[in-house]
């Protein structure tokens, strides 16, 4: 019985331990994993303001790709999202207090630059599939199944799709009334 005394003690204390640190934790990830919390940051409010009006929340089916959709792993590769997302933050905090000037052009092309098509296809991976658009059937088919030498990025084709300012919200059933008026 006493050989069991002490081993019980230590999962007890572990448990009283790590429940809170294990909840802070995930609340911690949880609060600032929102595209409210990034636009705290005036850096980031332009980001902000322009994804607000961009055809990535304004979809008639409802979805919504946030902020961490498109600049972070996938959270089930956790180490690499958790990781990503620690240095996203620790370097959006140094350039907060420490750069004069943020230049959203050049921010955007380092953005761009980063983003692998995995990233895309997190959201978007029917892309062979669509129907009475075999042009963009095509085009999809030599992304995903790029000849060595011939890869693309996503952004390559679709790079003005976010963080542009409009003067309207691009909800994709109304574009070509859009296109229309000259917008």
């Amino acid at each position: 019985m006493k050989k069991l005394i002490k081993p019980a003690i230590f999962v007890v204390l572990g448990v009283i331990i790590a429940f809170p640190l294990f909840s802070l934790t995930y609340y911690t990830m949880v609060r600032t994993t929102t595209p409210q919390f990034c636009a705290t940051c005036h850096e980031i409010e332009f980001a902000y303001n322009t994804w607000k009006t961009s055809s990535h929340v304004n979809k008639e089916q409802g979805f919504v790709a946030d902020c961490m959709d498109c600049h972070l792993p996938a959270p089930h590769d956790t180490f690499d999202f958790f990781y990503a997302k620690t240095f996203h933050g620790a370097k959006d905090i140094l350039i907060h207090f420490f750069q004069k000037e943020y230049d959203h052009d050049k921010a955007r092309q380092t953005a761009y630059a980063s983003f692998r098509n995995d990233q895309c296809q997190k959201c978007h991976r029917n892309l062979l599939y669509i129907p009475n658009k075999r042009g963009a059937m095509l085009a999809h088919r030599d992304v995903v199944y790029a000849r060595p030498g011939y890869e693309k990025k996503c952004v390559d084709c679709h790079r003005n799709l976010v963080h542009n300012p409009r003067g309207y919200y691009d909800y994709k059933q109304y574009k070509d009334a859009y296109r229309g008026l000259g917008l």
